[in-house]
């Protein structure tokens, strides 16, 4: 047995423990920590087949931005464990059904592809005669060469569809708040003199402020009186 084929075998089992122990762990971040082990052997063997450009994609994007983030929200929510497990025997039949579903169709895409396949089977024992200039080439080239030729489209309508999710997401949690005093950069740009500045004509005083501010109370009066008497 070849070196490659036991280090798949090892990824593969800590793919399935991991798996397993993500919807089996009770701590939510002890679940999201095995889901991280779990995008890290599956990027193993994303290496062990030549994918090099896809195993460091997986690390970078799922492991390193979507898995902080998911261990960030659990750690801030402080979710309450005994609500979520009080109902958690109601949902055990509905859950076994579905997954015996996903697990049969999977068989059978499975058994569709690689058992009665025989062209796939041909491709993979005797791979596509490239030229010499192709083989050259690193599998990320490769991979460019094929998006933005072959498969534009497609790949044009998955970014518009992230997209559209973006400006989706933004919406939602966009709230007015009545407190909150929002700039129209509009309407100060058409604003006029006359609508903001008023001038109002006052008639002059004859006293001056600081003696109004200096009168006599009767209080003050009296007191001194009385000092003066004494």
């Amino acid at each position: 047995m070849k070196f490659t084929t036991v280090l798949f075998y090892i990824f593969a089992l800590l793919i399935i423990v991991s798996g397993l122990k993500v919807i089996t762990a009770r701590n939510p971040v002890s679940s999201a920590l095995f889901l991280v082990l779990a995008f890290f052997n599956a990027a193993g063997i994303w290496i062990l087949l030549g994918a090099e450009f896809l195993a460091i994609m997986l690390v970078l994007v799922y492991v390193g931005a979507v898995m902080v983030l998911f261990l960030f929200v659990v750690m801030m929510l402080d979710i309450n464990l005994d609500a979520l497990r009080c109902n958690f025997r109601r949902f055990v039949p509905m859950a076994t059904i579905v997954g015996t579903i996903i697990v049969i169709e999977a068989t059978l895409i499975i058994w569709r592809s690689y058992g009665t396949n025989s062209l796939l089977t041909h491709n993979l024992i005797h791979p596509i005669q490239m030229s010499a200039a192709e083989q050259a080439l690193s599998n990320t080239h490769l991979i460019g060469r094929i998006i933005y030729s072959n498969y534009i489209f497609a790949f044009e309508i998955a970014g518009l569809v992230l997209l559209v999710a973006i400006i989706a997401a933004i919406a939602l949690t966009i709230r007015d708040s009545k407190d909150v005093r929002r700039q129209c950069v509009s309407e100060q740009i058409q604003v006029r003199r006359e609508e903001r500045l008023r001038l109002v004509r006052m008639a002059s005083e004859n006293q001056s402020p600081d003696a109004s501010m200096q009168q006599v109370t009767p209080e003050n009066t009296g007191a001194g009186s009385v000092s003066n008497t004494c």
